[in-house]
């Protein structure tokens, strides 16, 4: 899934169809054992990450109808590898001011909790604030050529966090909030895609976002990819795991 909303006169944001890594790698297989492939039907979907053993964040325009199946564990999104757990969602609790593009944040309840093991692990949620020409990456299973081509392993690419000021402008009309951080890939079109939606920001081995939206072009760096901020929402994950 990817999200694509129109703002009056603005480009298509790539965000509720799906994202996927584009201008990326094979990331070393296990080398990111929290991440989490959100799948329907047997088709990878939208990726999470898992912050606890019974709970995975993802995008909150990743919300379905019907329950999610969440394989944990994979190098591939859809090949049998004896390290992948599989669950299904029992809730979905999406942040409640989420608006289709702001607060663009939802955890997901397993029907059990993970066995932690090598392949399987929780990641932290990031506390700092992030600095303008930080160094981070972001992964998933998405679309690997803008041409809804999904991704047979997990793929990585490098991602350096823009300022708000930057980002603001080149998104021009469209709303870039203090929650959001914004980032781009070294080279043109390296960034994320459709399918890549709800996987991870990760900077210093913490989850510091969220795919959130990009550009009509996937990786495009005048429409930097934009990701929800995990410190803006840690008090209301923490709330939510403890008390549900």
């Amino acid at each position: 899934m990817a999200k694509r909303l129109a703002l009056l006169l603005i480009p298509l944001i790539c965000g509720a169809e799906g994202s996927h890594i584009v201008g990326g790698r094979d990331a070393v297989p296990h080398s990111r054992p929290y991440m989490a492939s959100l799948q329907l039907r047997g088709r990878h979907g939208c990726g999470g990450l898992l912050v606890r053993e019974d709970y995975v964040l993802t995008a909150a325009h990743c919300e379905a109808p019907v329950p999610f199946t969440v394989v944990l564990g994979g190098d591939s999104a859809t090949a049998n590898e004896p390290t992948k757990q599989t669950f299904t969602t029992v809730r979905s609790i999406p942040h409640p001011a989420y608006d289709g593009h702001a607060n663009d944040i939802m955890l997901l309840k397993l029907n059990s909790r993970a066995n932690l093991t090598a392949e399987v692990q929780v990641i932290p949620l990031q506390r700092a604030r992030l600095q303008a020409g930080g160094n981070c990456i972001t992964a998933g299973w998405g679309d690997i050529g803008d041409n809804n081509t999904l991704a047979n392993r997990l793929q990585e690419v490098n991602v350096t966090i823009l300022s708000q000021r930057r980002c603001r402008g080149r998104w021009g009309a469209v709303p870039i909030f203090r929650s959001m951080v914004c980032g781009t890939g070294a080279d043109s079109f390296q960034g994320f895609c459709s399918g890549d939606s709800g996987g991870p920001l990760v900077c210093d081995g913490a989850a510091a976002g969220v795919v959130s939206f990009s550009g009509r072009r996937c990786g495009d760096p005048r429409t930097p990819d934009v990701y929800t901020r995990v410190s803006s929402f840690r008090d209301w994950i923490l709330n939510v795991i403890n008390n549900n």
